[in-house]
């Protein structure tokens, strides 16, 4: 069961990734703003799934929506494949910034993530009578 929910997330987060990227299409030695907001997007996904879902969810699930659906959806190999491009396209300093961004606001990301996540609903005034 956890390797077909691991194959299932994986097509959908791939196909996620894909049409992000068809959306905000870059050069090799442009911004590779479609990366970072993916992995950006994918840091708070998963911070927020950690904290709401992993305490009650089955193992099949985890391993669906973190390593399948997130793990596909976000990779770490493009953030540096596009930090390598872009200094080998001459742009070392738009390298360091992205490189950098990608690290504080995906960093920011997964708190924010796990933080909202670790919030309890408001109780219902009904319940509490």
């Amino acid at each position: 069961m956890t390797v077909v929910a691991v194959l299932a997330g994986g097509m959908i987060g791939t196909g996620l990734r894909l049409g992000i990227d068809a959306l905000l299409p870059h050069g090799d030695a442009d911004f590779p703003l479609s990366t970072l907001l993916i992995n950006v997007a994918g840091s708070f996904a998963l911070g927020l799934l950690v904290a709401r879902v992993w305490p009650s969810a089955p193992a099949w699930l985890r391993a669906g929506l973190g390593t399948g659906v997130l793990g596909s959806f976000t990779t770490f190999s493009a953030v540096i494949a596009s930090v390598a491009v872009l200094s080998l396209a001459g742009r070392p300093l738009v390298a360091a910034a992205y490189l950098a961004l990608s690290l504080v606001v995906g960093l920011a990301a997964a708190w924010a993530g796990l933080r909202l996540g670790s919030r309890r609903p408001p109780l219902d005034p009904a319940v509490d009578e």
